[in-house]
């Protein structure tokens, strides 16, 4: 039942997180992933977890362009990293629909855990 609850909350703390409501940080715990969003100047941070592995991703902006950035390591060994440069400054939105899209992205590569 929690499991259900916390994928339905999952939206609104990323909304929450992406509004910057009162907090730079939120957190989320779906299908044993720990994910965790933070505002970083105009852009976000994003570290999910899931026992020894870690995929992040930064989106860094600034008034001439942005900067994303991707890692996924499982325990110290780097299995992507990589990053790309836009040549203008992203939209609030669009660094929020990167970070979604990243987390579903995610979320959709790992395999649920059986009970």
């Amino acid at each position: 039942m929690h499991m259900a609850l916390l994928r339905n909350f999952l939206p609104i703390l990323l909304l929450l997180a992406s509004a910057g409501v009162d907090s730079s940080f939120a957190l989320a715990t779906t299908d044993d992933l720990q994910i965790e969003i933070s505002k970083k100047g105009l852009g976000k941070e994003v570290l999910i977890t899931q026992g020894s592995r870690e995929w992040f991703m930064m989106v860094e902006v600034t008034p001439d362009n942005t900067v994303i950035i991707r890692q996924e390591k499982d325990g110290a060994a780097y299995l992507v990293d990589e990053s790309e440069t836009h040549d203008r400054p992203l939209a609030p939105v669009e660094v929020d629909a990167a970070i979604t899209d990243y987390v579903n992205s995610v979320k959709a590569r790992v395999p649920k855990k059986q009970p």
